[in-house]
């Protein structure tokens, strides 16, 4: 039997993703400022509270803090809270909760409580809004024990991610790249399904040098690849999918065929996940490598307002630099 398709874009993938959970489990709440009434600042809860109604798509007041630290609570109390962070910027407030108290409760109670908490962030630049809109802050996250950080860059990635994240025992950060939330369409599949968490696709084969990236920054990543082709450098792009477990095994693999590694994304360079990549495949890969492995990332500045944001953000001609920087090392 042929699976059933729909044309879906990220947002409504995720969308698509969160009612298939709620229906199946009456333990999940959703959680966030205007994600009822209004369907959220991107629309990505939008019909869930008329679906599944107020007790279990909830409007909360503007306090991330106090967001997180309830559905901390709510969690140990048996349900598995959905909560959503407008933007990513906004996660200050709620640092303490999930940085001290989240990621921390399975063990501060030896293994008494879980805590299934799935926390949602748009993330990354290129829409153009105001200041404190566009950030990429998963650095602290992933420097955490205990808690799953995850970023679809595709549709079918995007339901079967959120899918996959409602079924962890762990918290889990969710971000959403908000500049290709509606940017294409891709056949997702109608029924449920979920994308293992920790598990890296490839997404273009090459063997010249690999692009390893996550997030708005593969579609960039693919751009970039073709035009090295026409340059005649075949680029492998490997769309990391999971930031933290990470799949170093994808990643490894990758490099040690092609013996060239650049890695792309929007956060600063300094500190960025660039920067751990670099240091595992020297590790375990330094023998393999014909040249030092580049970092193509945001500026070591401000996220600048949107007549610079494009400055700012890696392009597909600061990516083909530097692939071809290390082809012709």
């Amino acid at each position: 039997m042929v699976a059933r398709t729909e044309k879906l874009t990220i947002a409504q993938a995720i969308t698509a993703g969160l009612k298939q959970a709620m229906e199946k489990d009456k333990d999940i709440v959703i959680m966030g400022e205007d994600v009822g009434r209004d369907g959220g600042v991107f629309r990505v809860t939008e019909g869930l509270m008329d679906r599944f109604g107020e007790e279990r798509v909830i409007d909360t007041p503007l306090a991330e803090s106090g967001i997180v630290g309830s559905a901390i609570g709510m969690a140990i109390g048996g349900f598995r809270p959905v909560v959503e962070i407008q933007f990513m910027d906004f996660m200050y407030p709620a640092l303490n909760q999930i940085l001290a108290h989240l990621v921390r409760y399975r063990n501060r109670s030896r293994g008494r409580y879980t805590l299934p908490v799935v926390v949602r962030m748009p993330f990354g630049g290129g829409i153009h809004p105001p200041e404190h809109h566009s950030e990429s802050l998963e650095a602290p996250l992933l420097h955490t024990a205990g808690l799953k950080v995850v970023a679809p860059s595709n549709p079918y990635d995007a339901k079967g991610l959120i899918l996959a994240a409602l079924e962890s025992e762990d918290p889990v950060i969710f971000m959403e790249p908000k500049r290709i939330y509606r940017a294409f369409k891709e056949d997702v599949p109608q029924e449920r399904y979920s994308v293992p968490i920790g598990k890296a696709r490839v997404a273009r084969e090459g063997k010249d040098v690999s692009i390893i990236t996550f997030g708005a920054a593969v579609r960039t990543s693919l751009e970039a690849a073709e035009d090295l082709e026409k340059k005649g450098t075949g680029a492998e792009v490997i769309d990391l999918r999971s930031l933290n477990p990470l799949d170093v095994d994808a990643v490894l693999s990758s490099v040690r065929k092609t013996g060239r590694a650049v890695v792309v994304h929007e956060a600063p360079k300094l500190l960025g996940i660039g920067a751990e990549i670099a240091a595992i495949i020297q590790e375990k890969a330094l023998l393999d490598l014909l040249a030092p492995v580049g970092r193509v990332a945001g500026l070591d500045v401000p996220f600048p307002l949107p007549l610079l944001e494009n400055h700012y953000l890696p392009n597909r001609s600061r990516i083909v630099e530097a692939a071809l920087s290390a082809v012709n090392y």
